[in-house]
Order: C-alpha cells, then sequence, then structure tokens
C-alpha cells in the first residue's frame, strides 16, 4: 500500500512539476480513507499567500493548523514558529521568550544564519510530529510535508547532521536527535519525488534522489505527473511514426510529446530501483472532484 503505511512523507521535487497538487490530493485521498492527515508546506516569505491553502481554498492560510473536514487539516511550517516553540524549552517563562524573540539582535541572527533558519521549520515540524491526543496516540496518523526547491529540501533534510557535529549536546542537540529519529527512519517517514515525463526533469529528480541518500532519507518512489495517454498500439505506432516521416501534419506534435514522455519513463525506470507511479494529465482545478484525487486513491490500495 503505497503512502499510507508511513507517518510522515515529504513530497519533493522542483518547481511547475504539479508538487502541491499531488501533496493535497494525497492528503485529501488520505483523509476519505479516514486517516488523521495534516498536510503543510514551508513557509519562507511571511507574507506570502499559500499555494497549498488556494488548493482549498484558502490562500491565506497561516501556522495555525485549519481543519478542512474530520480527518484533514492543512498548514504552514514558519522558522519564527519553531524558534518560539524551541525558545520555550530553553527560557523559564513567556515573558523572556517575547522579549529574545523581539530583540533586533537575536531576530537577525536567527534569520541570517541559514542553518538556524532551517532549525526553525525543522523544530516546528517536530513539534507537529510530536503531537498526541488524549489518550497519548498520536493527533496525526499522516503528515505530508510539500517541500521547497531541491536546494533548501536538501538543507533542511541535511540539517541534523551537519549541526550536531558542531553542537553534539544539549537542547538543540536532542531536538536534532529526536527528528532523525523520525525523518531518517524508513519505517516511518519517506520521500516521494514528483516529476515530469521529460528528459530534463527526471535528470533532476535522480540528483534529487542521490541528494536525500547522503543525508538520510528513505525515497520511496518516484511519482510521473502529467503522463500524456497512449490511444495507440505498437503496430499502430509503427505505422504512424512511418507516416510522419513523409512530411508534417495536425497532431505531430502531440505524438512526439506521446513518444518523448515514454522514451523518458523507461530511462527513470532503468536508472531507479524504487516504484515509479504514474499520474495522468488533468484539468478539473477543484480538487474535491479532481481526477487527481480519484486516480491517488487507486494506488494507495495498490500493493507496494
Amino acid at each position: 500500500m503505497y503512502f499510507l503505511n508511513r507517518h510522515t512523507l515529504l513530497i519533493s521535487g522542483k518547481g511547475g512539476v504539479g508538487r502541491t497538487a499531488v501533496a493535497a490530493a494525497i492528503g485529501l485521498a488520505s483523509s476519505r480513507a479516514k486517516k488523521r492527515t495534516l498536510v503543510l508546506e514551508i513557509s519562507y516569505e511571511e507574507s506570502s499567500q499559500s499555494a497549498l491553502g488556494a488548493r482549498f481554498g484558502r490562500p491565506n492560510l497561516n501556522e495555525e493548523a485549519l481543519p478542512i473536514d474530520d480527518y484533514l487539516a492543512i498548514g504552514r511550517l514558519n522558522a519564527k514558529v519553531g524558534h518560539s516553540l524551541f525558545l520555550r524549552t530553553i527560557l523559564p517563562s513567556k515573558t523572556l521568550i517575547a522579549a529574545a524573540l523581539r530583540s533586533k539582535a537575536v531576530h537577525k541572527f536567527l534569520t541570517a544564519a541559514p542553518s538556524l533558519h532551517e532549525m526553525g521549520i525543522f523544530y516546528h515540524l517536530l513539534t507537529l510530529i510530536q503531537k498526541t491526543r488524549a489518550d497519548g496516540t498520536r493527533k496525526y496518523e499522516l503528515i505530508i510535508i510539500d517541500m521547497p526547491a531541491t536546494g533548501h529540501t536538501l538543507a533542511l533534510t541535511g540539517l541534523p547532521a551537519i549541526l550536531l557535529r558542531l553542537i553534539p549536546a544539549g537542547p538543540i542537540a536532542r531536538a536534532l536527535k529526536d527528528g532523525q529519529a523520525i525523518l531518517n527512519n524508513p519505517d516511518l517517514s519517506e520521500a516521494w519525488i514528483v516529476t515530469l515525463p521529460e528528459k530534463l526533469p527526471v535528470t533532476e529528480a535522480l540528483e534529487l534522489v542521490d541528494g536525500l541518500t547522503e543525508t538520510d532519507v528513505t525515497v520511496g518512489g518516484m511519482i510521473l505527473n502529467r503522463m500524456p495517454p497512449d490511444p495507440f498500439t505498437e503496430d499502430e505506432r509503427a505505422v504512424l511514426d512511418a507516416y510522419c516521416e513523409t512530411g508534417h501534419f495536425f497532431g505531430q506534435l502531440t505524438l512526439a510529446r506521446i513518444r518523448a514522455a515514454k522514451v523518458a519513463m523507461s530511462d527513470l525506470k532503468n536508472r531507479f530501483d524504487a516504484p515509479v507511479l504514474t499520474l495522468p494529465e488533468v484539468v478539473d482545478t477543484d480538487l474535491m472532484t479532481n481526477p487527481l484525487q480519484s486516480h491517488i486513491s487507486e494506488l494507495m490500495g495498490a500493493e507496494s
């Protein structure tokens, strides 16, 4: 069973491949499977509208988890929130925490150093992962993170190892080790990379696999998004290919795109030994009725 047999999913991939749409669709499909689900995006600009929230008609999404239905909530990971949560573990009073966060020197320090900015996001995520209900069970059975561009993704997943070499003990080290125990545990977490059935995106996706592996994150598989339909048999295709050589005609570019997509998929499967799933092109922008969500629901029921 894909996706539902983990607690944390990192949905990664370069910009423009449909990563947010896939993360949102997985979240909705999970909620319809009655699994308590939280879908998150990472906020790098305080005032920016939410691409994830827009998928649910909530473009002004903030860091507070927003319920969508009985089983689904969405939210944003924010470095400032993470810094505040972390300071609560080491400062004795809310007054001191507020004073520290108001300090221009402290704010400049926390935002100027890239690793500390990522640390805030990391700690915010860790806090949400560790949330429990009154009965002691996890508040969220599945947390899906719509990861940012490749460089930011690897900065976040590589953060624990880098900082632990610099800060091997103390509260920061404990938080990093707690995060590693979840995000680097293949039984609990895995990354899925969204890409397109084209040569360059596939190459970049494979490079991202290498980067995630170096940061000890398990890659569960690849999702080829917007796979064009191929209505032709091999014999029909041979006839069409021969006809294409005689000149130009309407639909030739579409046929070439179908051929290129099949070549890219074959290349990916030859170079990548984890599952490769395909999602069709869709035109329905309403997430609740979008066939993408239905197709992901079918994949969730498939044998992995």
